[in-house]
């Protein structure tokens, strides 16, 4: 506006300037002969022409202006008005789902006190306790999932929304408990075992009861038509329980999103009389796996510890027997997690000494580092021993005495032993401690040799002989002896 009205003013002062330059051309006239007056008029008339031109274009611009500003007020209107409409909408939206989520709270309380009467009564130990309760919970959707703490004893689980985004197919197991089935779609995803491992834990959120469904899906561990000498030779077998271990995770991860009396209400006692008769049933099965367990792998062994860890039923067994079973799973990245749940940190220094006396230094490694007893277990000295005791190994085969078979082997073992001490001087970043280029020249030897000898035994076998071009095949050369024999 500031330089609108400055314009104008500019305009105005347009008339005075040109009677002043009148004037000035007067006076020149005046000081000529010859007279000026037709171009005067011709030089006022261009002026007054401009002036009106200017005024013109002047009044236009001010009529756009405001026809701009009376749009601006316009659309402003228009926003505010639409911003009061979603705003409106968005109240009426949230009050419906008030109402449906007090609905919600309500329906699963008065079930949950209708399924703890019948809970009450039964013993310890029974096998189903749930199922014939199962008609009083209708599967409902993802939006009636409790979102606040009730006043009963089952309160409501931290996250307020089960998010099963890439396989809703585990809500629908989840919801009809069926174990079987669950097992199945695990084996058919196994190659996105990372994704369904995650949504897991929300997906056992919507079944009636998750701690029955998991001890349902224990039920094939142990087939009775296969012995536990042929358990490793059966792979199916050992997917199976690869699934039922990380069912029984997946509970525990479901467990520490639920506050104190829902857990215990999840747990209850005839859940954890069933785990017991389960863990009872397995534990004379494990004596049996003592060749095993110097692999530290067991399968057997973890599924064992981690149901104990999950239903809280540890108690119940001689902890120097648990503590006894932890070398047999060392190898497995549960372990440190597994041994807290037990309450068996305290423990640690003597399975050190085990793993160590064993000569299997990287699973003392690395439960030093998982408990902090590094300056106890110092794990630059273990590393050092653990490759003195494979390098004095193949020393005495390196005098040329061994076998070539017995020699291979032997450096197989020393080359698997470097290879292990690399990965954990990477993993616990030792390399300042202790550093690794003489390691990988030993590594760089054993590989090169490892190949020059796969080399010479493939030049070393016998070429199978060509057929002939007559198709006699791989007949005895018989004619022409006497040619080639002077030849």
């Amino acid at each position: 506006m500031e330089d609108a009205q400055s314009v104008a003013m500019l305009m105005d002062s347009t008339t005075s300037k040109i009677q002043q330059l009148k004037k000035a051309f007067a006076e020149l006239e005046s000081h000529r002969a010859v007279t000026l007056n037709l171009k005067w008029k011709q030089l006022e008339e261009h002026f007054h022409g401009l002036e009106k031109s200017l005024k013109r274009r002047f009044t236009e611009l001010e009529e756009q202006e405001k026809e701009f500003e009376n749009k601006i007020v316009q659309s402003k209107t228009i926003l505010e008005n639409r911003q009061a409409a979603v705003i409106s909408k968005e109240q009426s939206s949230l009050k419906s789902l008030q109402q449906k989520r007090d609905a919600a709270v309500s329906a699963i309380t008065v079930a949950m006190e209708k399924h703890k009467k019948p809970n009450c009564v039964e013993p310890a130990g029974t096998t189903h306790e749930v199922q014939g309760e199962s008609s009083m919970f209708e599967a409902k959707p993802l939006d009636f999932i409790p979102l606040e703490n009730t006043e009963d004893n089952m309160k409501s689980f931290k996250n307020d929304v089960v998010e099963v985004k890439l396989y809703p197919e585990l809500i629908k197991l989840c919801q009809d408990m069926d174990s079987e089935g669950l097992h199945k779609f695990i084996s058919d995803n196994r190659k996105n075992l990372a994704a369904v491992r995650e949504e897991i834990p929300s997906a056992l959120r919507t079944a009636v009861d998750p701690a029955d469904l998991v001890l349902d899906s224990l039920k094939g561990f142990y087939p009775s038509e296969v012995l536990i000498s042929d358990a490793k030779k059966d792979a199916n077998l050992l997917g199976l329980r690869r699934t039922c271990i990380m069912l029984m995770e997946c509970l525990s991860v479901l467990l520490t999103t639920l506050e104190l009396d829902s857990i215990s209400s999840l747990i209850s006692e005839s859940v954890k009389g069933r785990a017991k008769a389960i863990a009872k049933e397995w534990k004379p099965k494990l004596d049996e796996l003592e060749i095993d367990a110097n692999n530290g792998n067991s399968l057997e062994a973890h599924a064992f510890l981690q149901l104990l860890a999950t239903f809280s039923i540890n108690s119940n067994f001689n902890q120097e027997k648990l503590y006894k079973l932890i070398p047999m799973v060392s190898r497995r990245r549960q372990t440190a997690d597994l041994c807290r749940s037990l309450g068996l940190s305290d423990s640690m220094p003597g399975v050190i000494d085990v793993l160590i006396s064993n000569g299997r230094h990287i699973d003392a490694v690395n439960l030093a580092f998982a408990f902090e007893l590094t300056e106890q277990f110092p794990p630059v000295s273990l590393l050092k021993s653990y490759l003195n005791d494979a390098s004095k190994a193949s020393t005495p085969l390196n005098s040329g005495n061994a076998s070539p078979t017995v020699q291979n082997e032997v450096n197989e073992k020393e080359l698997s032993a470097l290879k292990a001490v690399l990965k954990c001087i990477e993993d616990h970043k030792l390399e300042e401690q202790y550093p690794v280029d003489p390691l990988q020249k030993r590594v760089l030897q054993l590989e090169k040799a490892k190949a020059d000898k796969k080399k010479a035994n493939e030049v070393a076998k016998p070429q199978s002989k060509r057929p002939r071009p007559n198709g006699v095949g791989n007949g005895p050369r018989v004619n022409n002896v006497v040619a080639e024999k002077n030849f």
